[in-house]
Parts: C-alpha cells; structure tokens; sequence
C-alpha cells in the first residue's frame, strides 16, 4: 500500500509537470505497465483529480481543471518559490490581494517540512523591503483585462492621460506586461486605428467586456520590448538613437526599459532609444548615463548637444 501510494504521489506530480502524456511514457517513468497506469489514474479520479484519457495512437493523459480544488503536489523548490511569492504578493504592486496572499502563505507554512521553513524564514528575516512611490493596481481590474486578453473579447474603458485628461477608449486587448513597477495593457486602439500602450493604473473597465475580435498581428514578436520602445521613446515628440560605447550589459543596469530600449550592436557597444518632449533634458540625461556616446537621431537633439558643448567649454 505505501509503495501505491508513492506511486500515485509520483503520477500527479508527472501529470502536473507537462500538459500531454501518453500512457506508454508515464509507464516508463514509473517503472509499471500501462494496464497499472489506467489503475492508478481511476484512483486519482476517486480523489477528485480529474484527469482526462483521449483514446488511440495519438492519445494520452491531461489532468484538467475540476470544480473543485484538490490537493496540490509540490516539490521543496516549488513549494519555497510558492511561499516566497506568497511573501512579495503580500508587498506588492497589486492592490486587493494582500490578506489573501498573507492567509494563503499560512496555509502553507503550516504543513511545509521545518527544514522548507527555515529556508523560507531565512530570506525573509534578512530581507527589508524599501517603500515605493509605485501606483498598486486593483486585483479585479487585472483579471478584467487578463480574461479579454485571453477570451479575445473588445475592451471599453476610461482611460486617465498622464496629463490628468480622460478619454473614453475601445481596444482590442492582446497582452499585460509587467515591469515590476508598473502594468501595462498592449492593445488595438480603434479610436485610433493603432497599437497602444496603457497604463493599467489608469484603466477603469467598462463591465462587461464587448464582442469577440479576430487577433490581429502584433505590433512586434517581443512584446516586452515594443512595450519598452512604447512608453520609453515612441510617446514623446523627439526620439532619439543614440550610440553608448559601453556594454549592453553594463548600461542595462543604469537604463530601466521604461526609460530607454537598448539594442547590442557588438561586445563593447549598444543603441539607445529614447524620448523627452524637452531637449534639454534629454541632452542632460543622456550626458550623465555616465559614458561616451555619439547622437544620431532627431537633428534637433544633435543641434542641442552641440550648443550645450560649447556652453559647458566656454564655462571652463
């Protein structure tokens, strides 16, 4: 009997790794036949697990969602990546979930092993979170938006501008993108017959969501990077392209992808795009980025540059 269980123990957590197994490679990897295999599975469906069998060649084994919660399988690295998400959530940028995330991470240290505890309580007594001024994001507007993403569903919602207007907005949603600061929504804007990028912040839906859409092509494969160019560069009346003679590597560590988007162009130096409605404080920004660089692109800021040079020389 302990060694069934053990075996089921170690189904369910095989079944929990990939979304498709044949029975054929889940009797390899549990070492039984694959007469066993379907046993073991009508015992899994007795606990409440439900798993799903697709019959023939190309079958296999899924276990699916259930109206029911049932006891989930971790293992010690997931179940201490679990706990310390549970801790950040607690802290984090997203409004709405922190008592749940507290009474969820209590749950769980209550039947994690002492030596999982220890790990866990380790790296949160040596940790200090540091205020930040970030905006949160409701909880329920997030799910909104994620569920239209997914569902391919036309979202409507009031928009607030960084200037303070308000705009009322129809998209067709595609992605959430997080920068670990802020949220953003990449979406079809058919007001404007363009891609747009929003700040989740400023989202209020309009519930419900509207009628489906076909997908459109993306703006860009990396949606994580036109993210970045969007509210870094594209935003602002001058974009610049500038060239740092330093390591990509290096000036990522100084350039965060809400500020600028960078590109290698070899080992030792790498392209920066930028933007500011103000030259002159591009100019400043980019001279104090801390290395030598070469402006390109707009003309106006390469102009500017040139008199702040002269300016700076004559001063000293």
């Amino acid at each position: 009997m302990k060694e069934t269980s053990a075996r089921l123990l170690r189904l369910l957590s095989l079944l929990q790794t990939r979304r498709d197994w044949s029975g054929e490679d889940l009797a390899d990897r549990l070492g039984v036949t694959t007469r066993t295999v379907r046993r073991d599975v009508d015992k899994l469906r007795g606990l409440g697990y439900p798993v799903n069998a697709t019959p023939g060649a190309a079958g296999g084994y899924r276990l699916g969602a259930g109206a029911a919660l049932p006891p989930l399988l971790l293992d010690d690295d997931e179940a201490v990546a679990v706990a310390v998400g549970l801790r950040t959530a607690a802290g984090g940028t997203v409004s709405g979930i922190e008592e749940t995330s507290v009474r969820a991470l209590a749950k769980l240290e209550q039947v994690l092993p002492s030596r999982l505890r220890h790990r866990v309580n380790a790296l949160q007594s040596i940790t200090v979170p540091m205020a930040t001024a970030a905006p949160t994001v409701d909880a329920d507007v997030l799910t909104a938006i994620a569920a239209a993403c997914r569902d391919h569903q036309r979202l409507r919602f009031d928009y607030r501008s960084h200037e303070g207007t308000d705009s009322l907005r129809t998209t067709e949603p595609h992605r959430l993108v997080h920068t670990g600061r802020y949220w953003y929504l990449v979406a079809w804007d058919a007001g404007r017959e363009d891609w747009r990028t929003f700040r989740v912040d400023r989202i209020t839906p309009k519930i419900p969501t509207g009628p489906r859409f076909t997908p459109r092509e993306p703006p860009d494969t990396d949606i994580a990077a036109y993210t970045s160019w969007a509210v870094s560069t594209g935003a602002y009346r001058y974009r610049a392209r500038i060239t740092l003679h330093a390591p990509i590597e290096r000036m990522a560590l100084k350039v965060p992808p809400t500020t600028g988007f960078l590109e290698a162009i070899d080992d030792r130096t790498c392209t920066l795009r930028t933007g500011s409605n103000a030259l002159d404080a591009l100019a400043v920004y980019i001279a104090l980025i801390g290395v030598d660089f070469v402006v390109h692109e707009p003309p106006e800021l390469v102009e500017q540059v040139r008199t702040l040079a002269g300016r700076f020389s004559r001063a000293t």
